[in-house]
Order: structure tokens, then C-alpha cells, then sequence
């Protein structure tokens, strides 16, 4: 066996916390980790985890063995990637996370230019809404629209997507166009549960002027792009991040209200681990990002 594919191994297993998902990590079958963890328990003469039948804990020599092997393994790979800059183009797998209604309608329908334009990479696009351990799932880039509090992450912003309040024609030719924080209050709001803000909806005058506007609803959805069929309904007015309705506000099926206002935006941030070595393949697609994006 490849002395560099036993310490990934090692590496995966560690980061992973179990065989199968190193498994899953490295597209290897379990009993294949077991193995290579196995002849390099045999090569250095120690145990590097206890096993049970139903889980596996890392020993002390095991702990050592990740501690230092890591920043070694990430020197070599830092040296390979140099080496071949010149010679070659970005390759192998791209792991990416992304927020689900992003990842399907802004960049999914844009992976077939990055492969043509890098054909040696392939991408695996994993899309949730829930905060995910980046070392655990081997995810080699998250995309995250919000906040990012994780210290021991790299967050390179790339742009910010504004929140825009609109409702349907149809809504607003029956209960009107409010014009101020009072007035909105009158109204019905559909609730995008992933906001922190709940009912308080910040908003912000041409002057500089902020006020909060205290909704009411009956309705709220912990997805952006099912409030926006509840606006397209005529269900009321939502806070909508503007890249999920730029269609319907170009062809007139939602109507931004209170277009004097401000209120919240999100940014965008391509996250990956805080190691010295950043791999091609992750500059590659962060470059990509702000391309396309910005």
C-alpha cells in the first residue's frame, strides 16, 4: 500500500469518526479503511484506535500520529499542486455544501461551465440548509449565505444578497401598498422561519431613518423559495432574499414594496478549513464564485 493513501486514510478516519464514513470520504468500501488503517498499525508497530463492535475511539499514539502527520501531509500536498500548476488544470473531486434553494437555482445550472472550463475536476454537491461539520463530512468548500461564526474556518465573502420585501399585484390591489413601518403593520407577512428576525422586520428610510415594523402572520416556512410561492399566492408581503425572486420581479408576478426602503442583506461566503495549504481545486472554485457572483 501507498504510504501517502495510508496516512489519508488515517487522516479521513480521524476527521470522520468512523470507517464508513471514511469510507464514504475517500469513495473506498469500509472493510478497505479497515484494512489500510490495519497495515499501517502493522508498519509503525502501535494502535492507533480501539474498535468495538459499534464504535471506534482514536488511542494516544493515534492522536500523536494525526498531530503530526497532518501539516506533513498537507506540505506534500501543497508541494504536488505547486509542482504541477503550470503543467496541469485544477482536478480531482470538489466536495461542495451549499444552502439547498441556492445550490439548486443560482449554482447548480453553473457547474457545466466550470467542468468545461476544468475538465479534469469533477464536483459532488451537497445541498442542506443545516450547519455542517466540514472535517467530518470532507467537504472541501461551504457555501453559506449569513452569518459565520466558526473561528477555526476560512470565510472569504463574495458578495451580499439584499432581502426584498414584495408581494403579488393581486395582494396588493386588494389591501393596497403600505408606505411606512405603520402601515406594513396592517398587513399580512408570510415568515421566513430561518431569519432571526421573526416578526421584527428592520427597515431602513431614504434618509437613514430606521424603524422596525412589528408583522403579524399566519404563515411562516422555514424555506425561502416555499414563502415565495405563498407571495406568489397572494398569501401577503414576504422578506425574500433577492436572488430567489429576480425572475418574478422582472416579469411582474411579484411587486417590490416599500421600494424606498432598506432592510436587511445577507453575505456570501465561500468557507474551507483554516490549514496553511489551500488545495487548487478549492482557489479554483472560490476564483469561480467571485466571477460569477460579484
Amino acid at each position: 500500500m501507498d504510504t501517502i493513501l495510508g496516512i489519508k486514510t488515517i487522516i479521513a478516519v480521524v476527521e470522520a469518526g468512523s470507517f464508513t464514513a471514511a469510507g464514504d470520504r475517500l469513495s473506498i468500501s469500509k472493510a478497505l479503511v479497515s484494512k489500510y488503517v490495519g497495515i499501517v498499525e502493522e508498519q509503525l508497530g502501535v494502535r492507533l484506535f480501539n474498535r468495538s463492535t459499534r464504535k471506534i475511539s482514536i488511542t494516544e499514539a493515534g492522536k500523536n500520529y494525526y498531530e503530526r502527520v497532518v501539516p506533513l501531509f498537507d506540505d506534500y500536498s501543497e508541494l504536488v499542486d505547486n509542482l504541477a500548476e503550470h503543467e496541469t488544470s485544477p482536478r480531482g473531486q470538489l466536495r461542495i455544501s451549499a444552502p439547498v434553494t441556492f445550490g439548486e437555482s443560482n449554482l447548480a445550472p453553473l457547474l457545466p461551465e466550470l467542468i468545461n472550463r476544468y475538465p479534469d475536476l469533477s464536483v459532488d454537491l451537497h445541498l442542506s440548509d443545516k450547519i455542517i461539520d466540514m472535517l467530518e463530512e470532507g467537504i472541501d468548500l461551504v457555501i453559506r449565505i449569513g452569518g459565520v461564526d466558526d473561528s477555526n474556518l476560512i470565510a472569504r465573502k463574495i458578495t451580499s444578497f439584499p432581502l426584498i420585501m414584495c408581494a403579488s399585484p393581486a395582494y396588493l390591489e386588494a389591501h393596497g401598498h403600505p408606505t411606512n413601518a405603520q402601515e406594513l403593520e396592517q398587513h399580512t407577512t408570510i415568515i421566513d422561519s430561518n431569519f432571526r428576525i421573526g416578526f421584527n422586520w428592520p427597515l431602513m428610510n431614504k434618509d437613514g431613518e430606521p424603524s422596525v415594523a412589528h408583522v403579524k402572520s399566519h404563515i411562516s416556512a422555514n424555506s425561502p423559495r416555499a414563502v415565495k410561492e405563498v407571495v406568489l399566492a397572494s398569501g401577503g408581503i414576504g422578506l425574500i432574499p433577492e436572488f430567489v425572486i429576480e425572475e418574478q420581479l422582472r416579469s411582474g408576478e411579484l411587486v417590490r414594496v416599500m421600494g424606498s426602503h432598506k432592510t436587511l442583506e445577507f453575505g456570501m461566503f465561500a468557507i474551507y478549513p483554516h490549514r496553511k495549504f489551500v488545495p487548487r481545486k478549492v482557489r479554483a472554485m472560490v476564483d469561480f464564485l467571485i466571477e460569477k457572483f460579484r
